[in-house]
């Protein structure tokens, strides 16, 4: 399942993100995205977890847990993130 994470501190990282969701079982990928000119996080994320019961577990229990003084939000990502034109270059 791929799930989107947004609200995150601009200091966290992807190991940091990883961390936080493997917790709840096996996470394929975790990456923050950053601003392609700055490379400062944008604020959002994305998690790969291939156990659609442990990704559910993990949405339902970090959705608005505040994590470095934000309330995460985190829904099921309907697709992978795909990087605009801009960002592939």
């Amino acid at each position: 399942m791929h799930i989107f994470v947004s609200n995150l501190s601009f200091m966290t990282t992807d190991e940091e993100l990883n961390g936080l969701f493997a917790v709840y079982g096996t996470v394929n990928s975790a990456q923050v995205i950053l601003n392609k000119v700055t490379k400062r996080s944008r604020g959002f994320g994305y998690i790969e977890m291939p156990d659609d019961k442990e990704a559910n577990r993990a949405l339902s229990s970090l959705n608005n847990k505040k994590i470095s003084g934000r309330a995460l939000f985190v829904v099921a990502a309907a697709k992978p993130y795909d990087p605009s034109p801009m960002e592939r270059e």
